[in-house]
């Protein structure tokens, strides 16, 4: 004898609604298989199509033979009952749970509060950590970020103690200045010595009695350079002297 809709019960791999919508495409293609089965008048066998594991597993724990009418007429009608009115818990998590943590969840919910809850799994990034529960008309929030902001008061008087209580807190500050490095005089190099040459002057004098011009090239200035020594040549006899004479 079949089991009743009440009596069949949900394997913890059937999570959301979207598993029980899927299941449902699964048993109307089904049913139109095996009507299109008693129409059809003799001619080659056709190949049942194949069901997904969630029908198998759905079959197999709740001992229905989908070759039945009468069985998958009562499954068709628990997972059409299920998509309208099932009670859905959405919990939110801060990473993407592994699909053995949401199922250990599934199997204590469907325990303790309906044995045929579904839950849908979101994510909130921004509540550090824990869940966040949500159904039609109430929230309940497990995160640590609703922890903090409960124990906010609690941690702001632990941290004034703290800082009252630590000795270190109320010792001036001394900010250590680097060590000066002394100064280091760098030697200073002699001075290369220079020699500094005048350009020779010019000088012309014009004599009335021949008529000549005498063009005399002084040597005017000739620099030592170490020892800063200027001399004047005065001899005129080293000084070559070059005379034209105008008729």
């Amino acid at each position: 004898m079949a089991p009743n809709e009440t009596s069949i019960a949900l394997p913890t791999s059937i999570v959301s609604p979207t598993d029980i919508a899927r299941l449902a495409r699964e048993m109307d293609d089904l049913d139109n298989f095996f009507a299109q089965q008693e129409i059809r008048q003799g001619g080659a066998p056709t190949a049942m199509p194949r069901v997904s594991k969630l029908m198998d597993q759905l079959a197999a724990d709740n001992q229905l033979n989908l070759l039945h009418e009468s069985e998958r007429g009562q499954l068709k009608g628990l997972l059409d009952s299920l998509h309208q009115s099932a009670p859905v818990l959405h919990i939110s998590f801060s990473v993407d749970p592994p699909g053995p943590y949401v199922q250990k969840i599934v199997d204590w919910l469907r325990r303790n509060i309906h044995q045929h809850v579904l839950v849908t799994v979101g994510l909130q990034p921004n509540i550090g950590a824990g869940c966040v529960v949500r159904t039609t008309n109430k929230l309940f929030d497990f995160s640590l970020r609703e922890f903090f902001t409960q124990k906010r008061d609690f941690f702001i008087e632990k941290l004034h103690q703290a800082i009252t209580d630590d000795p270190t807190m109320h010792q001036p500050v001394v900010v250590a200045s680097a060590p000066q490095q002394p100064a280091v005089q760098q030697p200073i190099a002699p001075a290369a010595p220079t020699s500094i040459t005048a350009a020779p002057e010019v000088v012309a004098v014009n004599n009335p009695q021949s008529g000549a011009v005498v063009a005399g090239v002084q040597q005017a200035v000739v620099a030592e350079g170490a020892g800063n020594t200027v001399s004047t040549a005065a001899n005129a006899s080293a000084v070559p002297v070059r005379v034209e004479v105008s008729s």
